[in-house]
This record gives structure tokens, sequence and C-alpha cells, in this order.
């Protein structure tokens, strides 16, 4: 936590098939960010979920 609020550093990423990319929402943990991510993917829609840490991507 820091003096703004808690820090939220995990991002997932919706990017659709043309490649627009859009934040779904930010997490405090990569495990909690993963999670988001897999219930979204089981949809079985085109888009991918991608877990980001906040200034670079990670794989």
């Amino acid at each position: 936590m820091n003096e703004t609020g808690p820090v939220l550093p995990w991002l997932v990423i919706r990017q659709d098939e043309n490649g627009n990319r859009y934040r779904v929402g930010r997490y405090a943990t990569k495990t909690e960010a993963e999670k988001v991510a897999d219930r979204l993917d089981i949809h079985g829609h085109p888009q991918l979920y991608i877990v980001e840490r906040v200034g670079r991507a990670v794989s």
C-alpha cells in the first residue's frame, strides 16, 4: 500500500480478433489476475485475455 491507496500492479487485458486491447481490471497479485483471466477465457469468445504487470508485458 502507498500514500494514495493499495498498489495494484497486475492488469488483465482483453485483446480482440482485430488486435484492439482493453483493460479489464487491476489486481494486487499475479495469481488473482490469472484467475480472472482464466474465468473470462472459459467463455470461448475469440478474445484473448492477457496478464501483464504495469509497465511491462509478462509472458
